[in-house]
């Protein structure tokens, strides 16, 4: 029997979903209580986070990020105080959910399937009836789409088993990583071209849990990003190498270290695409082809103005 896999999504899909639910909410409010809340699942590191965040930048809507594995119940539902005039206990809400319409934007609770069974509970409300203490305690406000994100528990990250009531009323997507999606991200973002290009040439290793040691570094996006950075700053290649290591572990890191030394053997590819007395050499090497061709973009993309991204194309 064939998998089905249609609510496999890749980034600029799960992008385009929350947009357009994003853009139906703000031609019509009502929308926001008849869309299901999503549930976004993924490997860790795959760039979840990132992703629903980027939406909400984007489109220029608020943010709030809730990272449910790291509160209890009671930061949830808020804090009981007694009432001694009415001899009962009036609740405090918290001052981590949204209380102003304004634009809207989106409320993401994060690590739902890591979060204890209690905070679970206590988000239940909030999530499937937009409201907690029956809307005396807080109530959404209309502009607001609720977003939530977990580990799977085949990934052997930390995941509880979700309630089936909760889960039947959330629209659930998993995301895949998606070499093309991420570096198109890579480049707008100034990844470092050597990071780009090994990935466009190894694409297997955008993410790769199998066969690793999850305990140490191993390739997800989220530390493809960080070899990024320790590139950019470290300029002794034994320093580096141990860094790499540290975050994608050695079976990949000896491959990209290996394509990075390569990478940096180019003739300066930026004098290339300026001086047109310099002489184009395109490489034969397959491996050479996407290191050159990375870097190329990645000085077009940071161009300083109009007329340096001309002179560069």
């Amino acid at each position: 029997m064939a998998i089905d896999t249609h609510n496999v999504v890749h980034a600029s899909e799960l992008k385009d979903i929350l947009r357009s639910s994003l853009e139906g909410i703000a031609a019509d409010e009502s929308l926001s209580t008849k869309l299901p809340p999503v549930m976004v699942w993924g490997a860790p590191g795959v760039g979840k986070s990132t992703i629903v965040k980027d939406v909400a930048k984007d489109m220029g809507l608020g943010f709030v990020d809730v990272r449910l594995a790291q509160m209890e119940s009671i930061d949830i539902r808020g804090l009981p105080l007694p009432d001694k005039e009415k001899h009962c206990v009036q609740w405090l809400p918290s001052s981590i959910f949204p209380t102003d319409n304004g634009k809207g934007g989106i409320i993401f609770l994060d690590e739902l399937s890591a979060a204890p069974k209690d905070v679970q509970v206590a988000s239940y409300e909030l999530i499937l009836d937009r409201q907690l203490g029956g809307g005396d305690i807080y109530k959404v406000p209309g502009r607001w789409f609720i977003v939530a994100a977990g580990n799977r528990s085949c990934d052997r990250a930390v995941s509880t088993t979700m309630s089936s009531a909760l889960a039947n009323r959330m629209m659930h997507l998993e995301i895949e990583a998606n070499a093309q999606d991420w570096a198109a991200w890579a480049v707008a973002n100034s990844i470092h071209p050597a990071v780009v290009g090994f990935i466009q040439f190894k694409p297997q290793l955008l993410l790769s849990v199998d066969d690793q040691n999850l305990e140490r570094g191993f390739p997800t996006p989220r530390s493809w990003e960080r070899v990024s950075e320790m590139c950019k700053i470290l300029k002794n290649e034994t320093l580096l190498r141990k860094a790499v290591y540290g975050l994608i572990g050695v079976p990949a890191g000896q491959q990209f270290m290996e394509f990075f030394k390569i990478a940096n053997n180019l003739e300066n590819v930026y004098d290339m695409m300026t001086d047109p007395k310099k002489k184009v050499v395109i490489p034969s090497r397959d491996d050479l082809k996407y290191a050159l061709t990375s870097a190329m973009v990645y000085h077009v993309w940071r161009g300083k103005d109009e007329a340096e991204a001309k002179k560069l194309v």
